[in-house]
């Protein structure tokens, strides 16, 4: 009788978890399904709005008063070259820094505050780093409001990004890759560039084109260091013009990118405006969702021909 009675309320204890149990899961259904919806309304209503605009001229065109006649050539090069001096300077200096720390620096008081540090950096918002490079960049090197400034301040907003995502790529290659290289005689470079790094690629590409993702979409750090909204040129061409242009004559050049000069047009009451606003921004999103795409793909393509 009373192992009867003490079945029943076992079996009203597990009834009422698994009642709280489909409760909590339909709640976080619910949820993911506002967010979803939201975004995908989002999505096609610029979709909606934008797809008529993406011709030939919009791209190959330069900004005009004119809405029909306006394009953004000058954006989406200003972000190309933007986001090559971004990869240029972080994901080497991103992947080397990981390396040191993971491989090479001891384990001390002092690489636990670098290790915090970086952590903290990752959250940090992204106007801190543009106010950090209008004085370290744009005054103090002298680098002024340039493709070179804008470059270096994505490149410290995404480092963060780079070295915690190439951390973790190491850490999660087995130890008896190490041992077994130290066994054979190698030295800890021939361990971490004949091993590490190859075994590791997967996970250091897909941090590094995640944090490149989010330096393109990027807008407050880079109208803090002075990008302008309206350009009608491209930066020189090394090697050509009237007065010849040096090989990096470009990194000097005033410039814009596409999160500004969406900014730009969405600010304008012409709702002409406001429909090239939403086909730039079809475009950066494409673009960004290429990004995470390739990262997807070359993180299966590498993993799948790993061989430990």
């Amino acid at each position: 009788m009373i192992n009867n009675e003490k079945n029943q309320k076992l079996r009203a204890i597990i009834r009422s978890h698994k009642r709280w149990d489909i409760i909590f899961g339909v709640v976080g259904l619910l949820a993911m399904s506002v967010g979803i919806l939201t975004l995908a309304a989002l999505f096609l209503q610029m979709v909606i709005d934008g797809f008529p605009r993406l011709t030939a001229d919009f791209f190959t065109n330069f900004p005009s008063r004119r809405a029909g006649q306006s394009g953004i050539l000058s954006a989406w090069v200003g972000s190309l070259l933007v986001m090559l001096v971004t990869a240029m300077f972080a994901i080497p200096v991103g992947v080397a820094s990981a390396i040191y720390l993971e491989e090479y620096a001891r384990k001390n008081w002092f690489t636990d505050i670098i290790e915090i540090n970086i952590t903290n950096l990752a959250g940090v918002p992204s106007i801190v780093y543009g106010l950090l490079a209008l004085g370290l960049f744009v005054y103090t090197f002298g680098f002024g409001q340039s493709i070179l400034s804008a470059g270096l301040t994505l490149g410290l907003l995404i480092l963060p990004i780079v070295i915690v995502s190439t951390r973790e790529a190491l850490r999660a290659i087995p130890q008896m890759v190490r041992e077994g290289a130290y066994a054979c005689g190698a030295t800890k470079w021939q361990v971490c560039s004949d091993h590490l790094i190859p075994y590791g690629m997967p996970g250091i590409l897909t941090g590094i084109i995640i944090g490149l993702s989010r330096a393109i979409g990027e807008t407050a750090p880079i109208i803090t260091i002075g990008a302008l909204t309206f350009i009608a040129f491209l930066p020189p061409v090394p090697f050509t013009g009237e007065a010849t242009a040096g090989m990096f004559d470009w990194l000097f050049s005033p410039f814009t990118v596409m999160p500004i000069q969406i900014f730009n047009w969405t600010s304008r009451p012409d709702p002409a405006f406001h429909a090239n606003a939403a086909a730039a921004s079809l475009v950066l999103v494409v673009l960004t969702l290429s990004m995470n795409a390739v990262a997807i793909w070359l993180r299966y393509r590498l993993r799948k021909n790993l061989k430990w």
